[in-house]
């Protein structure tokens, strides 16, 4: 049972990662069809959570997110499958296409599939993005929402780098806690009791 599982996880990224274009939030979006919708492996909670810690951690969005998914379905074991199953299809196609650049950037074909697929992997972000505000808007938390449409518009209207608005929305969650632990001292309550 535990060695089908692994195996399911395995070939679940490694055929995610195979078939997506567009980068990290494209498949993030796969993830969550696969691990919350049709494995039910995860909760919509806990996947917006993983790609929150996947976006803002260095490295890159699909490894961070298959490290912690992995950790999440099956421990340490289940992170080194997940990310073995992210990086190995990337690592042979474009050591591949590393081979045979000279042949592809000269090729219209390419060029024009290429096209193609840029329109394909903008639907599908804009898909991880309805969803992603989606869920924060149904938490009604005038904290949250707010904290989204800043980002937004600090990144829009006037190209913050993503590193300040990440860095910021970190103080506004460490401020929330201390605030939250605070009240809780005052009133007399714990979390845990909370929970």
């Amino acid at each position: 049972m535990k060695e089908n599982r692994l195996w399911k996880l395995f070939i679940s990224t490694f055929t995610l990662s195979a078939c997506t274009f567009g980068g990290g939030f494209v498949i993030v979006s796969l993830y969550k069809k696969k691990f919350v919708e049709e494995l039910n492996w995860l909760d919509e909670d806990e996947m917006l959570d993983i790609t929150a810690i996947a976006q803002s951690s260095p490295g890159p969005i699909p490894v961070n997110a298959s490290v912690i998914l992995g950790y999440r379905i099956h421990g340490v074991l289940g992170s080194i499958v997940a990310i073995l199953g992210t990086i190995i299809p990337p690592f042979v196609i474009i050591s591949l296409i590393s081979i045979f650049y000279n042949e592809f950037k000269n090729n219209q074909v390419v060029a024009v599939a290429l096209q193609v697929m840029r329109a394909g992997v903008a639907a599908v972000i804009l898909d991880v993005v309805v969803n992603l505000g989606k869920n924060i808007v149904n938490t009604k938390n005038m904290l949250y929402i707010t904290v989204m449409a800043a980002a937004f518009i600090a990144t829009y209207f006037f190209n913050l780098g993503a590193i300040y608005i990440i860095f910021a929305c970190l103080g506004i969650g460490l401020f929330k806690v201390l605030l939250d632990c605070r009240k809780e001292k005052i009133n007399g309550t714990s979390m845990d009791s909370i929970h």
